[in-house]
């Protein structure tokens, strides 16, 4: 019998227009209508990027270049789905469309390469619950942070960036490697997250020109739990108090694309902090669909689908 196998892309999501930004935040707030303060913040945010997220077509230009590699790589006929988790195609909508398509077999990707249980781990859940329910035979990709190609990718594009600095400023130069931050209370409960990150960091390190490197977290959330850190932000000020590094470099390895907490949480606010400082603000290219990006997904998916 010949199988039909789905690949399910999963990424968080983001407003298609100004008129979705309402329902989306409500659906981040668990169904909890956002302040019109909060919410003219967001539409500020958005406004200051130029209207709204690149993010939505970004996704799917991934998800296209990722099942074309993976059908390249494998020569089977995945057929793609998108599946978000704040906004619709949501990720149920998804796995239904796979069990009316007659899906029997499916792998899932999140765009994001490290896991934790509330990032990567939740959209698993969802994910595989409604397979499940549907007899669909569903494998999961946890992360793919370690992924020599994935490491590969940001060494070069952080070497492009310090090819920018003089040489005798090398020592003057700091990279600041981050990913989006969770609250404090994972660590608690023994979430690999944190340790994936300075991980991601070390493997980075051992193969660029940057000899100061330091770990920071950035756009956290507004609630009254304290959230991982230091901030990037604050991370700055303090590297720059303690050390009067000249040269900052942005990687924000734990995100995969431009979109609003790159555009704004490091092109806006973090070169503030560098004005401020009168010094000198970097970010490398972000992964978008580039080939070493793409290969470490399909990697990933390799393993797990021969596991």
């Amino acid at each position: 019998m010949n199988m039909k196998k789905g690949l399910l892309v999963m990424a968080y999501g983001t407003p298609y227009t100004e008129a979705d930004i309402e329902p989306y935040y409500t659906h981040i707030r668990h169904g909890r209508k956002p302040s019109e303060e909060a919410l003219q913040d967001l539409k500020d945010r958005y406004k200051a990027i130029g209207g709204i997220s690149p993010l939505a077509g970004t996704t799917e230009r991934q998800a296209e270049a990722l099942v074309n590699a993976l059908n390249r790589a494998t020569g089977e006929d995945y057929k793609l789905y998108i599946g978000l988790k704040h906004i619709a195609p949501f990720i149920e909508d998804a796995v239904e469309q796979m069990a009316k398509d007659g899906v029997t077999e499916a792998v899932t990707i999140v765009l994001a390469p490290h896991y934790s249980n509330f990032s990567v781990g939740s959209y698993n859940k969802r994910a595989a619950e409604i397979a499940e329910s549907h007899g669909i035979k569903m494998k999961h990709v946890n992360d793919f942070y370690k992924q020599d190609k994935f490491i590969e990718f940001w060494t070069e594009e952080i070497n492009k960036t310090v090819s920018n600095i003089p040489a005798e400023a090398i020592d003057d130069t700091v990279l600041i490697v981050s990913a989006h931050s969770l609250p404090e209370k994972i660590k608690a409960m023994g979430d690999p997250y944190p340790e994936q990150l300075e991980e991601t960091a070390k493997l980075i390190e051992a193969r660029t020109n940057v000899e100061h490197v330091a770990t920071g977290w950035q756009s956290e959330g507004n609630t009254p739990d304290p959230w991982l850190g230091p901030d990037v932000q604050d991370l700055t000020r303090t590297l720059h108090a303690q050390h009067n590094y000249q040269h900052f470099i942005y990687a924000p390895v734990g995100f995969v694309c431009e979109h609003l907490e790159v555009l704004y949480d490091n092109d806006y606010e973090c070169k503030v902090v560098c004005d401020a400082l009168h010094v000198n603000y970097y970010r490398p290219n972000m992964p978008e669909t580039h080939p070493l990006f793409i290969g470490a997904m399909v990697d990933e998916i390799l393993s797990v689908i021969n596991s």
